[in-house]
């Protein structure tokens, strides 16, 4: 056995570090920790300024108790806290924080400054800290509460700092974070700064308000209520209707005593609801708040706090489902017709045809008549007019040995998109068809193929959407009537991020409000397509693949508009239009896939027909 001793203690930074791993995964986390403490501090207002998505600023300024300058230090210590003092507390927690070690994770990865002033002290104290040591402290004047300022986040471990994602994904998840705390605490102030720039402000409100103010007026209508009480607790909330159901980016939130939780147990419930009501790849939103007694949930299962364990889960479960099917089923209930009413109308029954044959109709005419002889104008006839037979009439209507006008072939394709503007040879030598509105066939030596014309022409417009965006060149068509584009203040963020590539597209913007735009032009050919939809849907895809790249981010760009403005099934294409389509096609390599992966043709040979014939 060996004497050399291979366990022994880490020295305290590091140990904080690795601590702080646990508490402080991405700046959305600090902002998440501050802004908790600013509520359970009694605060009505909070102010939150973000400088480049948290890496170099993420100050949180509250109008709360505030801090004595004994406990501005205390607070920084390892499990220091004022929410618990025995293990008996977990199990009746009103709070947000408890446990005491977010401030210290937060200082051992940073470097902050802490301003903070009680109401009844003349002055208040500032705190300064480096990698969580304690670098100054000093009385101030400053404002009660408590202004907590943490900058340089992961400076001293460039490793974490290098992993952190664009600030573009950062900050969605920092707006993410304070949209869930704004939606639980709808009742305080709230403002959301980046670099600089005011996002929102939301004043205290109600619940139905504050959904609106941070989804965005297009929410108003489609929310219902739902309200039961029962020995388990509280549900309230509100829960959309069917025609509010999208396929991505539908916002989904759970609540439990002002808390927000993540639970797939309680959404399959509210699937379930929905259930012959929505399409199944589609979600409806919902908000749904919870009121529990605090000791029949456990809060602490998980750091991050947003997992939850009740006590009575599988009790809630049917109640949860059966109150949201209720509340759809009031909303869409039809009222029925009662035909045997004592005041009815009369309706008089319609009456047996007659069975006597109709008689057809006498046309009377001259088979003798001859318009030419009663004009007064053949050839041996001489009128007041003085007209004078035309010479070799019968040439008029002879159209023997004249060659057919030639006529300009239409490039568009039948439909309204000018990316068919190249000029392409439409003489192949093959023979095409549709099939159910849906499908090409064309017919070949080597047998039978059947295209997806809706995955083939959206095959063709993505490489010429990706050329687009490697083009100075803009193709833009101009709105007469702009369309306006109301965000929810998630999908604000998210808009700053993309707006380039929209614009490269040939979507041109102007400011309407704090998160509104107009929408004055749009990509020439997107024909029928709906504008604002189609950003949304550009929007939501992007925001599937948050890590993506700059090339990445272009071909989910022009996959996005591509599948929007390619030819639908049940559009009807003649034949011009098909060949024009497998003439595209081949420039495009004849792609087997469309972008989403989706297969685009199917070839059936002459040696499979005739082994299913034998």
């Amino acid at each position: 056995m060996s004497d050399t001793c291979c366990i022994h203690v880490l020295p305290e930074v590091v140990a904080n570090q690795i601590a702080a791993g646990e508490v402080v995964q991405r700046p959305a986390s600090v902002v998440k920790e501050l802004v908790e403490n600013a509520i359970d501090a009694g605060s009505t207002q909070i102010d939150i300024y973000i400088k480049d998505a948290g890496r170099t600023l993420i100050q949180v300024i509250d109008n709360g108790i505030g801090m004595s300058a004994d406990d501005a230090v205390t607070a920084f210590l390892p499990h220091a806290t004022s929410k618990i003092s025995k293990a008996e507390d977990l199990f009746e927690l009103a709070t947000m924080g408890f446990r005491g070690e977010a401030l210290a994770s937060i200082a051992a990865v940073s470097r902050v400054e802490l301003r903070t002033k009680q109401a009844d002290d003349e002055l208040g104290s500032c705190v300064c800290l480096e990698g969580g040591n304690l670098e100054s402290q000093e009385l101030v004047a400053c404002n009660t509460g408590t202004n907590m300022a943490v900058r340089d986040l992961f400076y001293n471990i460039p490793a974490r700092r290098k992993f952190l994602k664009s600030n573009e994904s950062e900050f969605k998840n920092i707006v993410q974070v304070v949209e869930q705390i704004t939606l639980a605490h709808p009742t305080l102030q709230f403002s959301l700064h980046h670099n600089g720039q005011m996002l929102f402000k939301l004043l205290p409100e109600n619940t139905h308000q504050r959904i609106l103010s941070l989804m965005g007026k297009k929410m108003d209508g489609k929310l219902l209520p739902i309200h039961v009480e029962t020995i388990l607790g509280t549900i309230t909330g509100y829960v959309g209707t069917p025609e509010a159901a999208v396929k991505r980016g539908a916002p989904q939130f759970f609540f439990v005593n002002h808390r927000y939780i993540q639970h797939p147990y309680f959404n399959k419930a509210v699937q379930m609801a929905y259930e012959k009501l929505i399409a199944t790849d589609t979600r409806a939103p919902y908000f749904i708040y919870f009121d529990v007694e605090p000791a029949k949930i456990d809060v602490n299962i998980h750091p991050t706090k947003t997992e939850v364990r009740f006590e009575d889960e599988k009790a809630i479960f049917p109640i949860l489902s059966a109150v949201v099917r209720e509340t759809l089923g009031k909303a869409n209930a039809v009222p029925s017709i009662d035909f045997d009413q004592d005041d009815a109308p009369f309706i008089p029954a319609i009456q047996t045809a007659s069975t006597q044959t109709p008689k057809i109709p006498k046309v009377s005419f001259d088979p003798a008549y001859n318009p030419f002889k009663s004009s007064g104008i053949s050839s041996g006839s001489t009128g007041s007019n003085n007209h004078k037979p035309t010479k070799n009439w019968e040439e008029l209507y002879t159209t023997q040995n004249k060659p057919e006008p030639k006529v300009e072939e239409d490039r568009t394709c039948g439909w309204d998109n000018h990316l068919w503007a190249d000029k392409q040879d439409t003489t192949q030598e093959c023979k095409v068809m549709q099939w159910k509105k849906k499908y090409v066939v064309v017919l070949t030596d080597q047998g039978i193929q059947v295209l997806h014309q809706h995955r083939l022409h959206t095959c063709i417009l993505y490489h010429q959407y990706l050329k687009r965006l490697d083009s100075t060149e803009r193709y833009s068509m101009p709105l007469l009537f702009p369309e306006v584009l109301e965000l929810s203040v998630q999908e604000q963020a998210l808009f700053v991020s993309v707006q380039a590539e929209l614009s490269a597209m040939g979507f041109e913007f102007e400011p309407f409000g704090k998160t509104m735009y107009q929408i004055t032009a749009v990509p020439d050919g997107l024909g029928d397509a709906n504008p604002v939809q189609t950003v949304l849907d550009t929007m939501g895809l992007l925001q599937l693949h948050p890590q993506a790249g700059a090339d990445k981010r272009k071909q989910l760009t022009a996959q996005a508009l591509a599948e929007k403005s390619a030819i639908k099934a049940g559009k009807t294409l003649t034949e011009m239009e098909m060949k024009l389509l497998l003439q595209q096609w081949s420039n495009c390599n004849q792609n087997a896939y469309s972008p989403n992966g989706k297969p685009i043709a199917v070839t059936i040979t002459e040696n499979e027909i005739e082994n299913k014939i034998q």
